[in-house]
């Protein structure tokens, strides 16, 4: 299945799957951020689809949420702030703030 379901000139539905514990958090209001690897489209405004999907029984759940993207930000690893031998020591932390 694509990750883009629908697009007009305005905005996209984004079709992903995400594991229990992180559907979970997003519908439970506490995760309010989802970090995706760039290899599709995404602007604020797109409707994201999370697709609950159990990696113990390779299936989909049947659950999904509906969230609208507001804000994003694309970067690479050699293009940060940090030298990239930190980033693979160390890794990244993303964070959510109010």
């Amino acid at each position: 299945m694509p990750s883009v379901v629908s697009k007009n000139c305005k905005m996209a539905i984004i079709k992903k799957k995400t594991w229990p514990e992180e559907f979970n958090e997003v519908s439970s209001g506490k995760k309010k951020f989802d970090l995706r690897l760039n290899d599709f489209e995404a602007k604020e405004g797109d409707t994201l689809i999370l697709e609950e999907w159990d990696p113990k029984i390779k299936e989909y759940t049947g659950r999904e949420i509906e969230k609208k993207i507001t804000f994003v930000w694309k970067f690479k690893t050699d293009q940060t702030f940090w030298p990239e031998s930190e980033i693979k020591e160390k890794g990244l932390q993303v964070f959510s703030i109010e």
